[in-house]
């Protein structure tokens, strides 16, 4: 596994919880030490790292890029490694990223996923999975260990398209939350029963049920981050440009999540979309 950040380090204890041979790398190898109990290899580099079956959970393709020089490619390809990709992207870079590494023998398969830190931790998300049937053969006893829900689209980027439209809901449901919290606040409401009341009606939602917490202590500790939801509504945005379909909520939903940003936000987890509602 390359990457033990929010999600990775808890995708990474339940495949050792589950009795894979597990080996990580991450670029700050500190980070990585306390699997080493629970009988993960610590790799020193992507090298070390080749296996069968490699998950990348880094931000984006360009940080993986950025990791396969010489010495990481042949040891990949020499194994017949299994990129598995993650991360939120484009279609056309999980595309022209397999392009790329075909020649070297390396597969890829995008694996987009959804369910954030809680499902990461309780081995509950939900697998976008877009590439060639025989990879996700390969792939699926991993996956299954990871997710409940596994889900293939079709050809490679059909994974990454499809958590883009994932992405644009979260984003939307959230930036509506903060708006009624908003609301509520000013007009009196304790947000505390505003909150039970929706998560008993049709507003009830996943984002809710995840978030409500940090709603309401306006403690915005890191899980996903306001810069990686710009980015993806940026992904999702040439999406939409590409099928020249009109985007109507989505180019609203960006400028809101770059207003937050910009106010030096990016770092917070995205429920901090509520500040931009709330009386100071």
């Amino acid at each position: 596994m390359l990457g033990l950040g929010p999600m990775g380090m808890p995708m990474a204890r339940n495949l050792l919880a589950a009795g894979m041979p597990t080996t990580v790398w991450n670029r700050t190898r500190s980070k990585a030490e306390p699997l080493a109990a629970d009988g993960a290899h610590l790799a020193d580099s992507v090298a070390e790292a080749a296996a069968d079956v490699v998950l990348s959970v880094l931000p984006d393709v360009p940080q993986l890029r950025s990791l396969l020089d010489e010495e990481a490619l042949a040891a990949l390809g020499a194994a017949g490694t299994l990129l598995v990709v993650t991360s939120t992207t484009s279609p056309e870079q999980v595309q022209a990223l397999g392009e790329e590494l075909a020649p070297h023998g390396i597969g890829v398969l995008d694996a987009p996923m959804s369910g954030g830190v809680a499902g990461a931790a309780a081995g509950t998300l939900s697998l976008m999975v877009g590439g060639a049937e025989e990879d996700l053969f390969r792939a699926r006893p991993v996956l299954e260990v990871i997710g409940a829900t596994l889900t293939h689209l079709g050809p490679l980027g059909a994974g990454a398209l499809t958590k883009l439209c994932n992405q644009v809901v979260v984003a939307g449901t959230l930036a509506s939350l903060g708006e009624a919290f908003g609301l509520a606040r000013a007009g009196g409401i304790d947000p505390q029963q505003l909150t039970r009341v929706l998560s008993g009606g049709l507003a009830a939602s996943e984002v809710l049920t995840q978030k409500q917490d940090k709603l309401l202590s306006r403690d915005y500790a890191l899980g996903g981050s306001a810069d990686n939801q710009v980015k993806d509504l940026l992904y999702a945005t040439a999406a939409m440009e590409q099928v020249e379909m009109p985007g109507r909520l989505t180019p609203v939903l960006l400028q809101a999540y770059q207003d937050l940003v910009e106010r030096g936000r990016g770092r917070q987890d995205h429920a901090a979309v509520q500040e931009l509602f709330l009386r100071e």
